[in-house]
């Protein structure tokens, strides 16, 4: 496996795909350190060395075959992998919890909420479907093998590994910065492709994502590694973009509800407007994301939420 080094003041990005869309770079090792690495993966998996030999991993990718390329990464370059530390409890960062641990004994820690998320993982489409979740939601993309987990605390940390709270995408999630001020954030942005292709982004609750992208506006490292967007030495710029458009899609729902609107006529229109297509795994994502938008909305005294012929009506 070859190790490259991340240039960082030429914010040097490995694009993931060729331009007929064929992966080229997935899982391949990025040094930015002496001890900070990240793996480019689909969702980032932050490596740092902790010793001569020894490693942690911040998240272990989206399921087996994840952990099966992260744990060839680690045995390649004699590396013993002592702990994951899980930002937060979506599969496409825990999914590769369960092999890894198998086959290294490694400690996991998650922290609050994203614990028993992790340890008990059909919380997740449960949460997201509002009961127990049709199959079409029971696949690996949004339940990951089961893990056991223990509680992120700062004493868990290794020496000069500093946790930075990050609630918003997800209720307990996490960020690192390392000794080396080298920070991981996770979910906490969406690169500007995705908001631009998708719009809409997960999130539990609006004003904890902007309180959290208000933070990390105002961070300072050397370099920053979200998990889906370029790693990069000024995060401002992103950070600015995200809020702004976290402000449009309340505007946006605002302006639906000009006209006294159900659920299912907001989402509709949310679809029908970014020209996004409706599934049930879709329905389910921005279904979540979007009532957790009519909550702020109606937190902000912008919405009113009441009942007509036994319809829950927003206006």
């Amino acid at each position: 496996m070859v190790v490259r080094t991340a240039k960082r003041f030429d914010q040097r990005f490995c694009s993931m795909f060729t331009a007929n869309g064929k992966d080229i770079n997935m899982y391949e090792l990025m040094k930015v350190t002496d001890h900070c690495f990240y793996i480019q993966s689909p969702a980032k998996i932050g490596l740092i060395r902790t010793g001569e030999d020894q490693v942690c991993l911040i998240d272990s990718g989206n399921d087996k075959d994840a952990g099966k390329k992260v744990k060839r990464i680690l045995d390649e370059n004699g590396w013993k992998l002592q702990a994951i530390y899980n930002t937060h409890s979506h599969a496409d960062h825990i999914g590769g919890n369960q092999y890894l641990q198998k086959q290294t004994g490694c400690r996991i820690y998650a922290k609050g909420i994203e614990r028993c998320f992790a340890e008990n993982p059909l919380l997740e489409p449960s949460y997201l479907y509002g009961g127990n979740p049709a199959g079409n939601l029971r696949h690996k993309f949004l339940m990951a093998q089961r893990s056991e987990v223990l509680p992120l605390e700062e004493g868990c940390l290794p020496e000069g590994m500093e946790m930075i709270p990050l609630p918003g995408h997800s209720w307990d999630m996490a960020g690192f910065r390392t000794s080396e001020n080298i920070v991981y954030l996770a979910d906490a942005l969406s690169s500007r492709e995705t908001l631009e292709k998708y719009q809409i982004t997960f999130l539990v609750d609006v004003q904890a994502c902007l309180d959290t992208l208000e933070a990390v506006r105002n961070m300072k490292a050397d370099l920053f590694i979200p998990a889906h967007a370029e790693p990069t030495e000024d995060i401002a710029p992103l950070a600015e973009l995200n809020i702004k458009k976290i402000h449009e899609i309340g505007d946006i729902i605002l302006e639906i509800c000009s006209r006294p609107s159900s659920f299912e006529t907001i989402l509709k229109e949310l679809f029908n407007r970014f020209q996004l297509t409706m599934t049930f795994e879709q329905h389910a994502l921005v279904g979540s994301t979007t009532r957790s938008y009519l909550t702020w909305l109606t937190d902000q005294g912008k919405l009113q939420p009441y009942f007509d012929d036994n319809t829950l009506i927003w206006r």
